[in-house]
This record gives structure tokens, sequence and C-alpha cells, in this order.
């Protein structure tokens, strides 16, 4: 993926996806290996946020953290950055062989509803998380899980 990052045209207008880091994963964690990429502003080379994309189908990708993971920085939300990378990524999910994509949020987090929506997604339903998942211990208690088609059919 690293050598065909740059063949990927992860642009779109002001916003530039940039691979910032490969994330090993750890299957016996149920860990997914991931690509993390940088918002940058195309123009001044700022950063704006992140968004990761996570190459596998454990249980925990499925129903608790989503495919796609975003945050966009306070100073630059508001412009559809977190849509527009994701977007950008559907079609390196689909090269991935990643269908559908899940994408999950927060119930109160009202923007990365909004977000879903608009890319598409279809709200499946809304999970309790189990203790034993790290997002129990970092406060979340429920989530919101968003499918997307990306048109890739495995087999």
């Amino acid at each position: 993926m690293a050598s065909r990052a740059e063949e990927w045209n992860l642009r779109d207008g002001d916003l530039t996806l940039e691979l910032a880091k490969y994330l090993p994963g750890d299957p016996g964690l149920e860990r997914a290996p991931a690509y993390r990429f940088t918002m940058v502003h195309t123009e001044t080379g700022e950063a704006m946020g992140d968004i990761d994309l996570r190459n596998g189908n454990y249980t925990g990708i499925r129903l608790y953290s989503g495919h796609l993971g975003y945050e966009v920085y306070p100073a630059f939300r508001g412009k559809r950055y977190a849509e527009r990378a994701c977007r950008l990524l559907v079609p390196v999910a689909r090269h991935l062989g990643i269908d559908p994509l899940w994408i999950t949020c927060n119930p109160d987090n009202a923007a990365s509803r909004r977000t879903c929506e608009r890319l598409g997604a279809e709200l499946v339903e809304t999970v309790d998380i189990p203790p034993h998942i790290n997002l129990y211990a970092n406060g979340d208690r429920q989530k919101c899980r968003y499918r997307l088609e990306t048109g890739a059919r495995t087999s």
C-alpha cells in the first residue's frame, strides 16, 4: 500500500491526504493493520486532521471501531473535510477488498452522524460497547454502526 499510495489521487480541492504511517495489526488482539493519513491543506501544507483506514474484518471493527476513524482539528471543522477524506479513501478500501465499509460514531456526535449520512452510509443499528472493549475504558458506551458499500466483491 505504501508504494501504491503515490498512485492514488488523494486530493479534493484544498484537501490532500498524505500517508503518514502504517500501523501493523495484532491478530491476537483483533487489531487490524491500519493506514494513517494526515489531512493536509493543499496550498498551505497545514495539517487539518487525521483519518485511519483499518484493513480487516474483525468483529471489533464491524461493531465498534469501524474501518474508518477520523478527527478534524477544531480550526478546520465545518468544511466537510471528514466526508471528503472518507470519499477519497473509498477507492482505496475497494482496492483492499473491503466491502462493506463500516463507520462508527458515538450517538451524541451529530457532526459524525451527518458525515455518514452525507456519504450515503446506512445506519444499521446502535450497539452497546461491552466492558472488555478498549473503547469502553475510554468512556464510550454505545456506537452507531453505519454501512457503506464500496463495490468491492470478495469471494
